[in-house]
């Protein structure tokens, strides 16, 4: 294994103090623990979007602390969820007297944790908070880590629009009313072309021959929906998009977002192959696209492979996803 590491227990830690001598304006470390929220949290009159998971996802979910996204982040140990009790602290920092919004990934550990930081949170304060689940991941119903479908790369857009909302004022209930709004018309599915390496295993996590890839893998390896020899970037393309299509719904006239994410060793050059074959199915079926972003925006460590989102659009998502964001791993300008 060759990584740009020290001690394998100490990635976590270090990493976050790495991103708060990189970006002091941006965030700050809650003393003590793995949670980093916006250097002015907690925003009075505002309410705080909160998220997290496990590290190896990154930017998720710290790279999007900042105005108009979260307002706290908590990072678990590589592919592991936070503790409650960081969960907790991190709620309690990002209280500004307006209730506090938990977006969590569908993950068995993530969903449990969250719940009980917010059982525990609303014993010890008044503070009214609330939480949505992400589950956009068209390519399996279950697995090992879920109930349901898991939480991808969906959940940049549930943290756009609800950072968003809070931005400009939108109580909890609005809030939370547009975030699972987001959940319903979100979709993703990805693939990977090959396994990622973990810092504390040292070795591939699931093996992959050089001659095959995984459609429908999950963000931490899990099982996709098959394993096929390798394929063209198009044939890809077309059969993740089928699947989240389909998922959607979409009729003819609809307006979308796109989003095409690499996996964490997947070079720009591949990702723009992707969405230029992604664009053209779009086109194909007469769906118009609002915009599309391509990038690294919800990793698996050094995972080869991409994944695709469309969120359907609105006139309220719209104005939304256009409102100014200033976070270190995304800016939106007006």
């Amino acid at each position: 294994m060759k990584k740009l590491i020290n001690e394998p227990g100490d990635v976590v830690d270090e990493m976050l103090d790495g991103m708060v001598m990189a970006h002091p304006e941006y965030v700050r470390r809650l003393e003590g623990t793995n949670v980093l929220t916006r250097a002015d949290a907690p925003v009075d009159g505002k309410v705080g979007i909160v998220s997290g998971g496990g590290s190896g996802h990154e930017p998720t979910h710290a790279g999007y602390l900042g105005a108009g996204m979260l307002d706290g982040a908590a990072a678990g140990e590589v592919f592991t969820s936070p503790t409650a009790d960081q969960l907790q602290g991190m709620i309690d920092a990002c209280d500004g007297g307006e209730g506090v919004l938990c977006v969590v990934k569908n993950y068995e550990g993530d969903v449990m944790n969250f719940e009980t930081a917010i059982e525990f949170a609303e014993m010890e304060g008044d503070t009214e908070i609330d939480h949505v689940v992400v589950d956009d991941d068209v390519a399996v119903e279950d697995s090992l880590y879920t109930s349901g479908r898991r939480g991808v790369c969906g959940t940049i857009l549930v943290h756009k629009v609800a950072g968003a909302a809070a931005a400009r004022g939108d109580d909890l209930a609005e809030v939370k009313r547009l975030a699972e709004k987001t959940v319903e018309r979100v979709a993703t599915m990805g693939t990977a072309l090959t396994s990622c390496t973990t810092p504390e295993k040292g070795e591939p996590t699931f093996d992959l021959d050089d001659d095959e890839i995984e459609l429908g893998i999950g963000i931490h390896g899990e099982p996709g929906v098959e394993r096929v020899d390798v394929m063209s970037a198009d044939a890809i393309t077309d059969h993740l998009t089928e699947r989240v299509l389909d998922d959607l719904a979409l009729e003819e006239g609809a307006e979308v977002m796109t989003i095409v994410n690499g996996m964490g060793a997947t070079p720009l050059m591949e990702l723009y192959v992707v969405n230029r074959r992604l664009q053209e199915l779009l086109s194909e079926r007469e769906i118009e696209v609002w915009d599309g972003w391509i990038s690294d925006y919800m990793t698996s460590l050094d995972m080869a492979g991409c994944s695709i989102t469309v969120l359907e659009l609105d006139a309220e998502f719209k104005e939304l996803l256009g409102a100014p964001a200033d976070t270190p791993a995304l800016t939106v300008r007006e």
